[in-house]
């Protein structure tokens, strides 16, 4: 940008070194100048012709841009003139030059409007008969309307500002103008791109698109346009641009193919934005349309393009969709009649106007016409409108506003320096350019289009746009709607857009797709718009850009967009886990209740007292416990379950085999006495030996009180035990808190009664027959210690495996019954037996044996009687 302004400082001062060099030879021509005489001279530069090719510097004559806004400039100074209260004894003049769209040559053509104040010296300089020269007085030029181009602008004020010379543009728009530092004899009554840019980044939003393209025409305009949109899309965030392209001055053939190649190659980009002249819109146009993207890119133009008809002539396929912007207007009626009056005979002062007469009619006058070839001749008859299309130039309304700036500027400014007198007053003679800036800067007015024409400290005008999409209404005509409007904030109507596929939703220019529920953004680096989805795995839930791990008692939604709680499951009844342990518990509580039934019903008989009626009914008190536990493991946890879970767990075992001990140790002592002595051991009564089995149950009891006071019981969820990888198969197991080595310490002490009672059992498998229970209660403890045995790697080795809960309980329970069943079948299933279906062998022993003896006696008698 330094190398830019450098450049155009150098080249204005050369240009003015070359004016000064041959001004004393120069004559005023005004073939290529229109000139209205007045007491104020108004400069005015216009882009009647586009750029020349191949050096020549103008090309073809512009229709609307050239010819309609000099026309509006005149129009203007003609209402003004005409006003009574406004500059009343005033008459505006006008020097108006073309600038040919290039800003070399406008520069050289706007030292014309510096002439008045250079210092000649003519004492050099004689006439052929010795006189000294008489120089022809310039136009003093107070002020100057202009120019359209950005890239124009920028070169003329560098040269105005030196001589002080005001500048009011009607078209130009770059941000760098706003620079009131470097040009601050500048002002213009369309907005800055800034504010331009601002809004085409608000609809880019609007249109939720976030990966865009832009193109730019080389030069102020549109290096400045896209530099103040990328700067605002850095700010904002949210937009990223794929590819900033530029289109050179001078293009070279097949550069706009080049550059419809170079956009393809970021293919989701599919918006661009374009800061581009009109000449370099048709041509891009029509090179997407050679290369047969024809609904691909999805257009955003500026005010350089805004509603102009000419860049989509012949595109219209292409150009279809396309979303534009301009400075908010209205046509002004009064110069649509003025001009469809202009004629041939009626505006000479247009020196431009038989050329513009030519091209809008397209016919030739006479043998000096401008346009080559075979035409038809013009009659001078034609009229504009009637015998031609016409449409108002869309800058019509701001060369009007800059005139009327430039006016109540003057007007102000003659009422406080020539208060009452009419006409210019001696103060006025020579206008001060920085005072007349003050005032420019300081209007207030309603402009044609009713709007309020104001500056700021910068000299912009405030930022007031319509927004437009190029509409096909059929298949033959199209036309720019009106969609929306930018004044500080948008308001689009998203309904009134229509495109080319006819789908009424918003077509998508994204690098990446949104990523689905559950997937989180890895950012492509640099590119913050592009990125590629990955799926949040376990227990991992989608934040934006990460995979956040849900708390512990959650898990993933569907979605995995955010945590639900881990439903909480416990056994149930209807478990096939839990039904075959109830089932069992039932049939073994229904055996134990018939055995004990039995025995209180035979108390008194003889199998009934040789079992030790008050042990075996602390035994059968304990098989009956060892069935019932089965209920309170299944049970729904809470404190009281798992109270009584705590208690009763390890108290039917202990309360079995404390019983079993106790008789095996009565036996192991009564035959160890008998081969010392025939005196009986101590101890050995039913009171002794309920004495001793409470007291080993009293152990357990004084434990499970101890594990009380140190853990009271409470229920616990265990998210641990059914954590799958899968979070959907995930559940919360409510349990006890009752942990692996509480349950063996709880158990540990009965099995530790079990071993020493299995001991003894072996001690006393040789006792003699007498002591007819020693061998049943070998069998049971065997038996019992093989359960046991088989218990534990069930039990133990399931501990990490997802069904633990059923398993362990499930073990457990049916171990306990089978332990209980074991003791209900070998001890008292046999004597229940003898009770109920021999019932002549329950008797006492000596009755048993006279009666055996009796019968073995009478055979004998006989012998002896014989």
């Amino acid at each position: 940008m330094q190398h830019t302004r450098s450049k155009a400082l150098l080249s204005v001062f050369f240009s003015l070194s070359l004016f000064l060099l041959h001004y004393p030879q120069a004559a005023p021509e005004y073939a290529h100048s229109i000139r209205l005489d007045g007491d104020i001279i108004l400069g005015g530069l216009f882009p009647v012709h586009s750029r020349g090719d191949r050096g020549t510097p103008c090309g073809e004559l512009k229709k609307e841009k050239g010819i309609h806004r000099l026309e509006a400039m005149m129009f203007a100074i003609d209402l003004i003139n005409k006003d009574p209260e406004l500059l009343p004894n005033i008459t505006l003049g006008a020097r108006i030059l073309d600038t040919c769209s290039r800003d070399t040559y406008a520069l050289e053509q706007s030292l014309t409007f510096v002439q008045a104040l250079i210092e000649r010296d003519g004492s050099d300089v004689r006439c052929a008969n010795g006189d000294p020269p008489i120089f022809t007085k310039p136009d003093k030029i107070v002020g100057v309307i202009g120019a359209a181009a950005s890239s124009v602008s920028i070169m003329v004020a560098n040269i105005l500002r030196l001589f002080k010379i005001p500048q009011v543009s009607y078209a130009s728009t770059a941000p760098e103008l706003s620079d009131n530092t470097r040009y601050d004899f500048f002002s213009r009554v369309v907005p800055p791109d800034s504010y331009q840019a601002q809004a085409m980044m608000d609809i880019v939003t609007a249109m939720e698109w976030n990966y865009v393209s832009t193109l730019a025409s080389e030069g102020n305009y549109g290096e400045s346009g896209v530099e103040a949109f990328v700067q605002i899309s850095r700010e904002t965030g949210g937009v990223c641009i794929a590819q900033s392209l530029k289109i050179p001055r001078e293009p070279r053939p097949g550069e706009f193919d080049k550059i419809i190649r170079r956009l393809l190659e970021t293919s989701n980009a599919r918006a661009v934005i374009m800061f581009a002249n009109e000449d370099d819109i048709r041509r891009v146009l029509d090179a997407a349309k050679r290369n047969n993207q024809t609904g691909h890119f999805l257009w955003v133009g500026s005010d350089s393009w805004g509603s102009k008809i000419s860049p989509v002539i012949g595109q219209e396929k292409v150009a279809e969709g396309a979303i534009t912007i301009l400075p908010k207007r209205a046509s002004v009626d009064a110069f649509d009649r003025y001009f469809r009056s202009r004629s041939l005979s009626n505006n000479r002062r247009n020196v431009w106007f038989a050329e513009f007469w030519e091209e809008n009619f397209n016919c030739k006058l006479g043998m000096h016409g401008k346009r080559p070839g075979s035409l038809k001749k013009c009659t001078g008859l034609e009229k504009v409108g009637r015998d031609s299309s016409y449409e108002q130039e869309g800058k019509v309304q701001f060369v009007m506003d800059a005139v009327y700036a430039m006016a109540h500027a003057l007007h102000r400014m003659h009422r406080e320096l020539c208060f009452g007198y009419p006409g210019l007053c001696p103060r006025m003679a020579s206008i001060d350019g920085k005072e007349l800036l003050s005032y420019i800067r300081a209007v207030n007015f309603n402009g044609s289009a009713g709007t309020p024409v104001v500056f700021n400290e910068n000299g912009d005008a405030p930022g007031r746009y319509d927004i437009f999409q190029y509409q096909r209404t059929n298949r033959s005509t199209a036309e720019y709607k009106v969609i929306g409007s930018w004044t500080n904030k948008l308001h689009l109507k998203l309904e009134a857009m229509r495109w080319k596929t006819g789908d009424p939703s918003l077509p998508p220019s994204v690098c990446s797709i949104p990523c689905r529920a559950g997937e989180r953004k890895k950012v492509v680096k640099g590119v913050p718009c592009c990125w590629h989805c990955e799926r949040c795995e376990g227990y991992h839930y989608q934040v934006e850009f990460t995979c956040e791990l849900c708390p512990y008692e959650m898990r993933p939604d569907v979605n995995r967009t955010g945590c639900v709680p881990i439903p909480i499951i416990k056994l149930e009844w209807h478990s096939p886990w839990a039904i075959v342990p109830v089932f069992i518990s039932m049939l073994g509580i229904i055996a134990t209740s018939f055995v004990i039934v039995t025995f209180v019903r035979h108390n008194d008989t003889p199998i009934v007292r040789a079992s030790g009626r008050e042990m075996s009914y602390v035994l059968l008190t304990g098989i009956f416990l060892c069935y019932a536990i089965t209920f309170l493991m299944i049970a729904t946890p809470d404190v009281g379950v798992c109270s009584f879970r705590r208690i009763f767990l390890g108290l039917g075992m202990c309360f079995s085999y404390a019983a079993l001990l106790t008789k095996t140790n009565r036996i192991h002592r009564i035959f160890e006495q008998g081969k010392k002595s025939v005196t009986a051991p101590r101890f050995i009564s039913p009171a002794s030996q309920l004495v001793i089995t409470f007291s080993l149950i009293s152990v357990q009891l004084l434990g499970v009180f101890v594990w009380f006071a140190v853990d009271p019981p409470h229920t616990v969820v265990d998210y641990g035990e059914q954590r799958t990888q899968d979070p959907m198969s995930a559940r919360g197991v409510l349990k006890c808190d009752i942990s692996d080595l509480s349950l063996i310490c709880s158990l540990g002490y009965s099995i530790l009664l079990m071993v020493t009672c299995t001991v003894y059992a072996i001690k006393t498998r040789g006792v003699p027959e007498t002591f007819n229970e020693a061998k049943p209660i070998g069998f049971t403890m065997y038996t019992t210690c093989i359960i046991w045995l088989a218990f534990i790697p069930i039990f133990f080795g399931t501990s990490q495996s997802a069904e633990r809960m059923y398993i362990q309980t499930t073990t457990l329970t049916i171990s306990l019954s089978l332990s209980a069943s074991v003791s209900l079948g070998m001890l008292y299933m046999p004597k229940v037996y003898i009770i109920l279906f021999h019932p002549e062998q329950n008797v006492p022993k000596r009755k048993r044996s006279f009666k055996v003896s009796c019968k073995g006696r009478r055979p004998a008698q006989r012998r002896g009687e014989d």
